[in-house]
């Protein structure tokens, strides 16, 4: 017999001994003084009877799940919410540049997008001019078109010439 079957048998007896007790007192069990042994080394808890097995869903960690299924009502109650819909935007008008629509107060994405071409052709003069891929520039950069000349305030400035017309968003300033 090892010392965990004499230790098992041990405490059965001592939990019958107990409930004896309580019987012959006429207590009653829930209310009932308990027999106390100092410290769970003395009389190791099994995490299951020797008699059976140990099962794979006792490693399991079991979720809480609904006892009742949701109606559809309820489920589509609660996917088309109000606050899930769209709102409405009253705040659309035309671009005045290009006459698409966008929102007051944001850059339209047509004019963002010619921005973004025109931009593209800028560095890749520059890159053309320094030969290197562009860094902060220890001094300003001025974007000539046709017809267009340098200034006094201009000399001392990285000047980028574009053989076109200056578009009508950016700014000579």
């Amino acid at each position: 017999m090892s010392l965990v079957s004499v230790l098992n048998v041990l405490r059965r007896s001592l939990q019958r001994a107990e409930s004896m007790l309580t019987d012959i007192a006429g207590l009653n069990r829930s209310v009932a003084p308990a027999l106390a042994v100092h410290g769970p080394s003395v009389l190791p808890q099994p995490a299951h009877d020797e008699t059976s097995t140990p099962s794979f869903l006792d490693s399991i960690f079991w979720m809480a799940a609904p006892k009742k299924r949701r109606t559809i009502e309820v489920n589509r109650t609660r996917r088309r919410a109000t606050s899930k819909l769209m709102k409405v935007k009253t705040n659309i008008e035309p671009c005045p540049e290009c006459g698409h629509l966008k929102q007051k107060h944001v850059l339209c994405g047509y004019c963002y997008a010619k921005v973004r071409r025109e931009t593209g052709e800028i560095r890749k003069v520059i890159y053309a001019m320094e030969g290197k891929p562009l860094n902060t520039p220890a001094v300003e950069t001025v974007v000539l078109y046709d017809g267009e000349t340098a200034t006094e305030v201009d000399k001392d400035k990285r000047i980028v010439e574009r053989p076109r017309k200056r578009p009508s968003w950016f700014n000579l300033s």
